[in-house]
Parts: C-alpha cells; sequence; structure tokens
C-alpha cells in the first residue's frame, strides 16, 4: 500500500511522485475532501471516499485488494509528515510494506504568504490529543522570549483559533503579540486574518479545519 501526500489543496501542488502513484493505482482511497483534490488523476481506478465513521471498513477493503495484489493509494492532505499519524498508523496496521509518498505542506505555504524562514521558526500541532495546559505550554514559552516564530496547527474543531488565543493569554502570553490566521491555503477561498491575540480571542469560533496560525516573532534580528 502507497499513502501518498496531496498537498495543500492546489491540484498543480501534487508532486510528479505523487501523481505516479496515482496513475498506477488500481484502488485509491481518502477522505471525500482530499479525493476531490486528485479527481481526474485517477485513471482508470476504483475511487472509494470514507469518512471518520467508516474509515476502517474502507481501509478493510483497501487491504484485501492488497493482499489480492493490487497497487491501492490512500491519499492524506498535505504533506503525511505532518498530522496524519492516526490514518497512517492504521494503513500499517494493514500492510507489512508501506510506501510512504511525502507531499508539499501548508506549513510551506504558510511561510511563504508570511515571509517567514523555517529555520527560525517553531512548528506545533495540537492533532494530537493531550491535556490542553500542557499543549500550550510550548506555545506560550516560546511567545514569552519571542526569539521564534511560531506556526501552529489547530485541532478541529473543539481547539481553534479563539479558544487558542484566550488560553494563550490567560496562560500568560501577552494579549498584544500579533498573530495571522491563514484559511484554506492556496484554495479559491483562501483567506487571511492578521491581528493581535486579544483580538484573535474575540472572534467567532467559525474557521476552516484547514486552518494555520502563524505568530512571528516581534524581536528584530539584532536583539
Amino acid at each position: 500500500m502507497t499513502v501518498v501526500g496531496i498537498g495543500p489543496g492546489d491540484p498543480d501542488l501534487l508532486t510528479l511522485k505523487g501523481r505516479e502513484a496515482l496513475e498506477g493505482a488500481d484502488l485509491v482511497v481518502g477522505f471525500k475532501t482530499v479525493l476531490d483534490v486528485v479527481a481526474g488523476r485517477t485513471g482508470s481506478a476504483e475511487v472509494r471516499p470514507m469518512a471518520y465513521r467508516d474509515q476502517e471498513a474502507v481501509l478493510d477493503y483497501a487491504q484485501e485488494q492488497a493482499e489480492a495484489g493490487k497497487n491501492c493509494v490512500v491519499c492524506v492532505w498535505g504533506d503525511l509528515n505532518v498530522s496524519a499519524k492516526e490514518l497512517l498508523n492504521r494503513v500499517r496496521r494493514r500492510a507489512d510494506t508501506v510506501e510512504l509518498v511525502p507531499g508539499v505542506s501548508s506549513i510551506q505555504i504558510a511561510c511563504a504568504r508570511a515571509g517567514l524562514s523555517l529555520e527560525e521558526s517553531l512548528f506545533l500541532t495540537l492533532h494530537q490529543r493531550w491535556d490542553r495546559g500542557s499543549e500550550l505550554g510550548e506555545l506560550v514559552d516560546t511567545l514569552r522570549q519571542d526569539r521564534r516564530n511560531v506556526i501552529l496547527l489547530p485541532r478541529p474543531f473543539d481547539f481553534m483559533p479563539p479558544a487558542i488565543a484566550a488560553n494563550a493569554i490567560a496562560d500568560g502570553a501577552d494579549p498584544g503579540h500579533p498573530v495571522t490566521v491563514f484559511q484554506r491555503l492556496t484554495l479559491a477561498d483562501e483567506s487571511r486574518w492578521d491581528g493581535t491575540l486579544a483580538q484573535c480571542a474575540e472572534l467567532p469560533d467559525e474557521f476552516s479545519d484547514l486552518s494555520i496560525m502563524v505568530f512571528p516573532r516581534t524581536l528584530t534580528e539584532g536583539n
């Protein structure tokens, strides 16, 4: 079985290696919004969308097809090394050999949009569930030090930008620290919001599951 990171949403950002895997597949599975990105690039393959409620059954079917000698591809958002751990574990439980094809991540796009460098940034994801206090400890500490940018993936839909901002302030972050929230990067309805932590905390909790937060450092290079 092969797992392909399909990129942040723009079909033109699908890698050549990912395209080759899709074109050579007998079966392609993934969440519907992900499969929509690669529609038209799956050749004659059988395409099976899945949802959270039936992903085990769809992956079981993919396992059966792989054991029958079929080329099976599982598609995930962005780069598979960023926020697809749970799905990767499900695939690995079903196949002795899993080929991983990384993709372009929304993290890279967010850095490009914000004019930031990854080498001066800390990446955090809230996709894995921990106690909320410990989840935000590293964010708050980094914002206080103000030496690095922070790029953060919220957790849809129970810990989104307004709640993250409010909790960060409660834990001691500067309410005036700047923050940018990108939504649906590279898609036709991509959006950007700029403000402070305090302003973000007051926003309606109406954010896309494809949201990413950027906290730029405010210290200049010489400080």
